[in-house]
């Protein structure tokens, strides 16, 4: 039971989980708008406007400086990760995503008959430089609502 409560005390955790949350509701609202139809797959689906990968790393980050300090172990790992995870969500997983993308085109040109068959690539797996920019700075908003 102790370890229960540990964790649920957490606040670098529990930041991080409503930094992702509030990130993925955001997301999906933003594409319903976008789109002018309300995809149930994007609450849980990667890429969009504001990434959850930089909202969830950054709140953690934000929330270990607050709880830990700046010069802690625990904010310079949670600093360092979110730095990678926010740079690979724009370098290879938004390339992954165009690569994606003209893949499905060209086996959609190949085979008219069936456009989105078992090979369908996810398209969406990564970020422009403007969603890890609004991800991170949801991320910052949460960590201090939620001291």
């Amino acid at each position: 039971m102790e370890i229960i409560y540990e964790i649920i005390s957490n606040k670098i955790l529990i930041n991080g989980i409503i930094a992702w949350a509030v990130a993925q509701v955001l997301k999906t609202l933003i594409h319903a708008g976008v789109n002018r139809r309300f995809d149930w797959h994007r609450l849980f689906g990667d890429g969009g406007m504001p990434s959850g990968h930089s909202a969830t790393v950054t709140s953690m980050a934000a929330t270990a400086a607050y709880e830990c300090g700046f010069g802690s172990p625990v904010f310079a790992l949670s600093a360092m990760l979110a730095t990678i995870v926010m740079k690979d969500a724009m370098g290879v997983r938004l390339e992954t995503g165009k690569q994606a993308k003209i893949i499905n085109e060209i086996t959609n040109l190949l085979d008219p008959e069936e456009p989105f068959s078992q090979q369908h690539l996810k398209e969406f797996v990564g970020h422009t430089p403007l969603q890890v920019f609004f991800g991170a700075v949801l991320g910052i908003i949460v960590a201090i609502w939620c001291r």
